[in-house]
């Protein structure tokens, strides 16, 4: 697991590189006001996504339980019928797409101030967008294979490659002509490479299952949309709870706070790849030890790996609480509000909380079929979301979206530890213990420390923010060896430390 884990994680390390490339790369190219627009036209587009009515979800769950059991045939039964779920929605996505794209011809394009040549720019855009978006539906089905082989090293060789193109492409494509069509096309040619590749791959590696259209079961449908109609619950609370913030924003502040906040809030895809690495392995994980009645086995993941999660969590979200804003302000230079700081600042709080439960217990109660209560809360903290964003927005601008965001995020986490917990079983006070309170602590010495260090020499700029992080990262090492897993029952740091000492000490010179 450790192997699969680790390679989504140097997945996240390269995205994160990319994501720092390109975000400012981006910004540049297209200036404020046409990045705000193209956070308006992703976030018009984001009820499409909710067509995918959670079948790729349903699709690694299913396949996972039959090759776990070696029952390949069922697999691809399963493969077929979801893909041809897929391709249906796919259709019925550009069906709807059309008033989306009137309402966002008269609700978006009629408010902007925009030449003639933009306003076509942004039309086209939007078209490409809704092709990709329709399309990406059957695109995200071949990787579940890899997940239900556990292949996950490979999945992610194909997935840096693409990465690696869309970086390429972005940056040769908008310096030679910065528009929005430009950025939507893309990322319409970058899914269409990965899903070849994928298919590819996946056939090469794992010839007992196949993606095809070929046999398909109608008889799937009902245990297939069963499953799938509570994770496009999931899907309909995320929408409602990270992709809504900028129509709100939109409605109530000038359009500029639309790119001020989602600067402000944008190292969450890159934060929130840090758990979904370990989310999902976990989940066909769980499903596999289910399908093989192995049901105690997942109390000692759930402690482990949220133990983790959190670990990591609190490293990179404590380091930006405390100096967050002067790392935005130094790598967005004079793009930069003090807005970003207090919005990034506000955030990082709930995900403290929150990214750990999203990564490590949430993908267990998929993986056993028990995912109806977390996705009703879910889509709870969604509606909560938007409720609390709208009401706070008019008094407190975007430091009150910000709270509305922050605010559900933290009531869903401990709604959802407590149902992973009792489903498998486990001693909450043992899980809240170690995989909070513990990693918490440790991180909070860290923490003050970073915190000293820029009272008495303020970080500002690139050298300042290295030495003082390499410093809170030291620290930060020293407490987990001597507190946070000193006699952990899987991983004892300090008893591992004590050991590799005691070995060169005992070996001949």
């Amino acid at each position: 697991m450790l192997k699969n884990v680790g390679s989504n994680w140097t997945l996240n390390g390269l995205q994160i590189l990319a994501f720092l490339v390109l975000a400012q790369f981006i910004l540049e190219a297209l200036g404020e006001d046409m990045r705000g627009l193209w956070g308006a036209l992703v976030a018009v587009l984001g009820p499409l996504q909710l067509l995918v009515l959670g079948v790729p979800m349903a699709s690694v769950r299913f396949v996972s339980g039959h090759v776990a059991k070696g029952d390949f045939a069922a697999a691809n039964r399963v493969l077929a019928t979801c893909f041809a779920v897929m391709v249906a929605m796919g259709i019925v996505a550009l069906v709807v797409s059309a008033p989306l794209y009137f309402g966002f011809e008269a609700g978006v394009l009629h408010d902007w101030d925009l030449t003639a040549e933009e306003a076509t720019d942004a039309r086209f855009a939007f078209v490409i967008m809704a092709v990709h978006v329709a399309t990406g539906f059957a695109l995200m089905l071949p990787y579940a294979v890899f997940a239900a082989y556990h292949d996950f090293v490979v999945r992610n060789v194909i997935m840096a490659g693409g990465l690696v193109l869309r970086l390429a492409l972005t940056l040769v494509l908008l310096e030679l002509s910065a528009t929005l069509t430009v950025l939507a096309t893309v990322q319409l040619l970058v899914a269409a490479a990965e899903f070849v590749a994928a298919v590819l791959v996946s056939r090469r590696r794992h010839p007992n299952t196949k993606l095809s259209l070929v046999g398909v079961d109608m008889s799937l449908l009902r245990p297939i949309f069963a499953f799938s109609g509570f994770a496009m619950l999931l899907n309909i609370g995320a929408l409602l709870a990270f992709r809504v913030s900028a129509l709100v924003i939109g409605v109530y502040m000038p359009r500029a706070a639309i790119t001020t906040y989602e600067y402000g809030s944008i190292v969450f895809e890159p934060f929130l790849n840090i758990v979904l690495a370990i989310g999902m392995v976990v989940m066909p994980l769980a499903t596999s030890l289910e399908a093989q009645g192995r049901m105690a086995e997942l109390v000692p993941i759930l402690r482990k790996w949220t133990k983790i999660a959190s670990c990591l969590v609190f490293l990179v979200g404590l380091w930006l609480f405390v100096v967050g804003p002067a790392f935005l302000s130094w790598w967005l230079t004079d793009d930069y509000r003090p807005e970003m700081g207090r919005v990034l600042q506000i955030l990082v709080v709930s995900f403290l909380v929150f990214l750990p439960v999203r990564g490590v217990a949430l993908p267990i109660l998929m993986g056993m079929g028990q995912q109806a209560k977390a996705a009703l809360a879910l889509l709870v903290m969604g509606i909560l979301n938007v409720a609390l964003s709208v009401a706070l927005v008019g008094r407190y601008g975007l430091d009150g979206v910000a709270l509305g965001t922050a605010v559900p995020n933290v009531l869903f986490a401990a709604y959802v530890l407590a149902l992973a917990v009792r489903a498998i079983g486990a001693n909450g006070r043992v899980i809240a213990w170690d995989g909070f309170v513990r990693p918490l602590v440790g991180a909070g010495v860290a923490a003050a420390f970073l915190a000293a260090w820029d009272a008495a020499w303020p970080v500002a700029g690139f050298f300042p923010l290295l030495f003082s992080g390499l410093a809170y990262v030291a620290v930060f090492a020293v407490m987990q060896v001597v507190f946070v897993w000193r006699g952990d029952p899987e991983v004892d740091l300090l008893a591992l430390l004590r050991a590799r000492l005691a070995a060169r000490t005992r070996a001949p010179q």
